[in-house]
C-alpha cells in the first residue's frame, strides 16, 4: 500500500481513566493513585497507531459542538494527524470512563455522543478518498450506516477493510460480508458465537475458535478471522491454511487500555503493505503487549521501531 492512506472511521472520545488497587464494588468510593484525562476513543487509537507505523492517515472522526471537542484539533495536530479527519457535528463529544486494577486488567463505558450522529452521507462526501485508500478500519463506537456504505465503496474499489466490533453489538450481514478482516477479543468472541447460535468451551477456547468459529465467520465473508487472546497472543484463521497461532510477548503490564486499538491497527496496516500473515501478526503482538507497559494511550501506543525491536522484525 505504499503511498496509499489508511482510512480511519471513527471514533474521538474524551477518555477518563483511573488507576486503582482494584475494581470498585457498587456503592464504594476508592482512592486512585492517578487520574489521566487524554483523547481517545477506538478511532483515534487506530488512526495514532497507523501514523506512528509510518502510514498515511485519512478518515472521519466525529466531534460535537460543546467544550469537549476543544481536545480534538491539539490532538491531531500531536500525533500528526491531518485536521481534516474532524467532522464537526451538533451535540455532545464522545466521552468515556474506565479503571485499571493492580494486574493491568481494564473496565470501561463510553458514551458515544456525535460519534453516532456519523452517517453514510458523511461517508459518501468522502468516496473518493475510500477508493485510493489502502485499507479501510472500523469499529463499533459508531452506527452500523457509514460503516456499511464505507466497507461498500471500499470493497467495490478492491480495497481491503477491517472491522473490530467493539464495544460488541451483533455484525449485521451486509457489513460482515464486506469484512475482509475480522479481529475479536474472548469476550467478543463469545458474544459473536452466542449471537450465531453457538456455545463455545470457555475452557478450550482456542481450539473452538479454530475449529468451528472462525471458519464459520469465514463462510459470511472474511478472508482471514482473528482471535486476540490478552497476554496469551493472537489466534488467526484463514480459508485453506492451518490456524496460526501467535504467543504474546511477556511484558510487565500496568495498563491494558489501547492494546487492542495497537493490535488491529499494526495488524491492518502490516497486511496491507504485503506482510505475511505471521510476521503481521507477530508485529501486532508485539504493539499491543507494548501498549500495556504505560499508563494511558495516547502516549502509550508504540513506534515502528520499538516494536521491531521487541518482535525482531
Amino acid at each position: 500500500m505504499a503511498g496509499k492512506a489508511v482510512f480511519v472511521l471513527g471514533s474521538f472520545v474524551v477518555a477518563c481513566s483511573a488507576k486503582v488497587s482494584r475494581f470498585p464494588r457498587p456503592g464504594e468510593s476508592l482512592a486512585a493513585e492517578t487520574v489521566t484525562i487524554e483523547p481517545g476513543g477506538k478511532g483515534l487509537n487506530q488512526a495514532i497507531m497507523a501514523r506512528r507505523l509510518g502510514a498515511a492517515v485519512d478518515g472521519l472522526l466525529a466531534v460535537g459542538d460543546d467544550l469537549a471537542a476543544a481536545f480534538a484539533a491539539p490532538a491531531l495536530e500531536r500525533a500528526g494527524l491531518p485536521a481534516s479527519l474532524l467532522v464537526r457535528l451538533k451535540g455532545s463529544t464522545g466521552s468515556g470512563i474506565g479503571f485499571t486494577d493492580a494486574s493491568g486488567e481494564t473496565c470501561l463505558a463510553v458514551a458515544p455522543g456525535a460519534n453516532l450522529a456519523l452517517t453514510a452521507d458523511h461517508v459518501g462526501d468522502r468516496a473518493q478518498a475510500i477508493a485510493d485508500a489502502g485499507l479501510v478500519t472500523a469499529q463499533f463506537e459508531i452506527g452500523d450506516a457509514p460503516i456499511e456504505a464505507a466497507f461498500r465503496l471500499a470493497r467495490e474499489a478492491g480495497v481491503a477493510t477491517l472491522l473490530n466490533p467493539s464495544p460488541f453489538r451483533p455484525i449485521p450481514a451486509a457489513i460482515l460480508a464486506r469484512t475482509s478482516i475480522l479481529i475479536v477479543n474472548e469476550t467478543e468472541a463469545r458474544s459473536l458465537s452466542a449471537a450465531l447460535g453457538r456455545e463455545m468451551d470457555a475452557a478450550n477456547l482456542g481450539q473452538d475458535f479454530a475449529r468451528e468459529l472462525g471458519p464459520a465467520l469465514l463462510e459470511q465473508g472474511p478472508d482471514l478471522v482473528v482471535l486476540t487472546r490478552g497476554a496469551a497472543g493472537a489466534l488467526a484463521v484463514a480459508a485453506g491454511a492451518p490456524a496460526i497461532a501467535q504467543a504474546g510477548f511477556p511484558v510487565a503490564a500496568i495498563d491494558s487500555l489501547g492494546a487492542g486499538d495497537a493490535f488491529a491497527a499494526t495488524l491492518g496496516v502490516r497486511l496491507a503493505a504485503g506482510r505475511p500473515v505471521p510476521e503481521a501478526l507477530r508485529d501486532a503482538a508485539a504493539a499491543g503487549a507494548l501498549t500495556t507497559t504505560r499508563h494511558g494511550v495516547f502516549d502509550a501506543l508504540p513506534t515502528l521501531a520499538a516494536i521491531a525491536a521487541m518482535s525482531g522484525g
